[in-house]
């Protein structure tokens, strides 16, 4: 049997249909009043422990009788004041799931950290322009380019590092940005929304993306297999922020943002979210963090993952019919 932390996220979710189509029974954590919605079909087969990961008697309760374990579940935000909450969340929530995993003599553990934690330094004498590769074996430094969601997930990895020294089989995925079919008002899925509002302006700097499908495939492959202590990228490729919207853009049948983001302006936006998230407590849309990583470009090496599963990726259109079909069907 697999637990599942963070379930009824896009990540979790897509991951228990996975393991579930292949005949494995499926537990999962979740709170009295979790939305379901992105497992509608397939909940009834899930069973379900009341709980979380900062919840150690339901953790204890939910690992009796699991023999692998798949920890998604995490908070991702880059709002300054949600540092404490993704610190609880992040690190303390992964303590927690190691230390019972070791309890429960659980086989593996897969945890799903980011390419965040990888941590992002610009090299001496780099100008802004320059792609910056970055792979599985980059180091952490501290650096203003490290999100405090970053630092977390950081933190986390050590963590599960802390579990495999004690006897724990791990392996590690680090995810760039996830896309998928979920509410579009949260994490990444609110890219695919900005193309679909026709907002003027697009960030200068790159993504690195990967589809849902694909990362699930290789988390579902890794967990099962006999590979451990390793850690993976998961990236299907990079792309500029203005070919991306561009693309989705059309695949809603919208207009494309045609002005450029610049450093100016950007510095001028991310200080007025500020004041609006002060005021209003919604999330801003721009932030200092998310700024300064945005003038810079990233690209994260999948070559290992690739050569270690013998995988290939969706292409970026391949994704994207299929997801913005969904939320067109879901939104319109």
């Amino acid at each position: 049997m697999v637990l599942i932390t963070g379930i009824t996220g896009l990540v979790g979710s897509f991951t228990a249909k996975r393991f579930l189509e292949a005949g494995y029974q499926v537990a999962g954590l979740k709170r009295q009043n979790s939305d379901l919605s992105l497992l509608q079909g397939v909940e009834n087969q899930i069973t379900w422990h009341e709980g979380d990961v900062l919840d150690i008697l339901s953790l204890e309760k939910a690992m009796q009788g699991i023999d692998l374990v798949v920890h998604a579940a995490a908070i991702v935000s880059f709002a300054p004041k949600d540092q404490e909450r993704m610190l609880k969340t992040n690190v303390e929530g992964t303590t927690n799931v190691v230390n019972i995993c070791l309890d429960s003599k659980v086989k593996k553990l897969c945890f799903v950290s980011s390419v965040a934690a990888l941590g992002r330094k610009t090299p001496n004498g780099e100008s802004h322009k320059s792609m910056i590769q970055i792979n599985e074996k980059a180091t952490w430094e501290e650096s203003p380019l490290n999100s405090n969601y970053a630092k977390t997930k950081y933190l986390a990895e050590m963590e599960v590092w802390r579990g495999q020294s004690e006897g724990l089989e791990t392996v590690i995925v680090n995810p760039s940005i996830i896309l998928g079919e979920a509410d579009w008002t949260k994490s990444s899925t609110q890219l695919l929304k900005y193309a679909y509002d026709e907002h003027a302006f697009y960030p200068q700097g790159n993504l690195n993306y990967v589809d849902v499908e694909d990362l699930v495939s290789i988390i579902y492959q890794l967990t099962t297999s006999d590979i451990s202590n390793e850690r993976y990228v998961v990236s299907a490729g990079q792309i500029t922020y203005k070919e991306f919207l561009t693309k989705v853009a059309q695949k809603f049948h919208k207009k494309a943002p045609q002005k450029l983001l610049n450093k100016s302006l950007t510095g001028i936006i991310w200080r007025l979210e500020a004041v609006r998230s002060f005021f209003t407590g919604k999330a801003p849309l721009i932030t200092k963090e998310t700024a300064l990583s945005s003038s810079h470009s990233f690209e994260y090496q999948n070559d290992k993952v690739k050569n270690a599963l013998s995988f290939s990726f969706k292409s970026l259109d391949e994704s994207l019919d299929r997801i913005c079909g969904q939320l067109l069907k879901k939104y319109q």
